[in-house]
């Protein structure tokens, strides 16, 4: 996992422009939820969480930032058993021919407000690819106090069609528009591969010395 993990980050290093700083997803502190009506009574969630990827940002220069994430549907989770079986069936994200959805910006623009940007980027569900524009508010860029690691953290809501994915079962009971609204904070890339490696290697010490 961490050799995976570690070519992974040396990939994107490779790719990422000279100007930019690129950031990994911290998969602990970046999460989604979905929402939608049902019958316009209810308005139900679901939550995917351990997104993975990276993003290449300089806030100095943000029209040139790039990100690309991956979102394992098996982790999408409305805290309903039922719903959840439903939601993973070929019915809906069919999670076992579509284990992953994706996306990967292609145009990023500023706004009237210095921390907000409007990201536009192919969205991929169950196969599927179409264009999605995510509002994106800045939150914070600087260090975590903690590992003391350069960071970003950002939201980003936007609204999608279902239908436009193959998800249109039971519109309109079900409303076809859902809103999505991400939560993230990307962590240096290089800085949080050492972090990994280091948690890695501090646990295989501690389950070495259990076994004494």
């Amino acid at each position: 996992m961490i050799r995976r993990f570690a070519f992974a980050v040396a990939a994107a290093l490779a790719t990422a422009p000279l100007w930019a700083t690129t950031y990994t997803l911290e998969p602990n502190h970046t999460q989604g939820t979905v929402r939608w009506s049902h019958l316009d009574f209810s308005y139900p969630t679901a939550q995917f969480s351990r997104v993975e990827g990276t993003l290449d940002f300089d806030p100095m220069m943000p029209p040139q930032a790039s990100v690309m994430v991956t979102i394992p549907i098996v982790n999408l989770t409305s805290g309903i058993p039922d719903l959840d079986d439903d939601l993973r069936s070929p019915a809906f994200f069919d999670l076992a021919k579509y284990p992953n959805a994706t996306f990967h910006s292609t145009r990023v623009e500023t706004t009237a407000m210095a921390n907000q940007l409007k990201v536009t980027g192919d969205l991929t569900v169950r196969g599927i690819t179409r264009p999605v524009t995510l509002d994106v508010t800045i939150n914070k860029v600087g260090t975590t106090p903690r590992m003391h690691m350069p960071a970003v953290g950002f939201d980003a809501p936007a609204t999608l069609k279902r239908a436009e994915f193959g998800l249109g079962k039971f519109v309109p009971q079900v409303s076809d528009e859902v809103t999505l609204h991400i939560t993230a904070q990307g962590d240096e890339a290089t800085a949080y591969a050492a972090r990994m490696k280091a948690d890695a290697a501090e646990e295989a010490a501690q389950a070495a010395a259990a076994k004494k």
